[in-house]
């Protein structure tokens, strides 16, 4: 296991998620966008050198620590692209949890103005109000298509995201 890049990647999770949580606490975005720009770039130069971090190389939090960094490259939707490949190949090989591929599958889906699969992406009105999940494909068989993807059902996820 590489120990030094999964000490990274843990480092560039800790800080993008302590920037969101200000953010939600005081509606100031603050450093976010740099921080999101600096990690993108970062974990662009590692999936070149390495290919996807998965467990077998970085550990369970390593894998967990590059999908969100992953997930929240959102200003660079080509590279979300390019990163969703490479992460479908490790769930393949069993390298990557497959919730991960469901997550980046449906936020790139909503990037691209189309419908999200899994039902995890979710947005406000204007005002803050109103929340609700972006339009999903097929919604009768959702819950299918989430446990396939070891995702709780979508009416427990939709709880849990109304509650926090």
């Amino acid at each position: 296991m590489n120990q030094e890049l999964a000490a990274e990647l843990r480092r560039r999770a800790e800080t993008d998620q302590a920037a969101r949580r200000h953010w939600l606490a005081t509606g100031e975005v603050g450093d976010l966008p740099q921080i999101d720009a600096d990690n993108t770039a970062w974990l662009k130069a590692i999936l070149t050198e390495y290919g996807w971090p998965g467990i077998s190389f970085v550990g369970e939090q390593g894998a967990e620590d590059a999908w969100l960094l992953a997930q929240h490259a959102d200003q660079d939707v080509p590279f979300q692209k390019e990163a969703l490949k490479l992460l479908r190949d490790a769930v393949s090989t069993g390298d990557a949890p497959p919730r991960h591929l469901a997550y980046l599958t449906d936020r790139v889906l909503v990037a691209d103005g189309q419908l999200q699969m899994y039902g995890t992406q979710y947005t406000h009105d204007a005002d803050g109000t109103n929340l609700r999940p972006q339009p999903i494909a097929d919604s009768e068989r959702l819950d299918e298509r989430r446990a396939a993807m070891s995702l709780e059902p979508h009416a427990e996820y939709d709880e849990r995201m109304r509650e926090g």
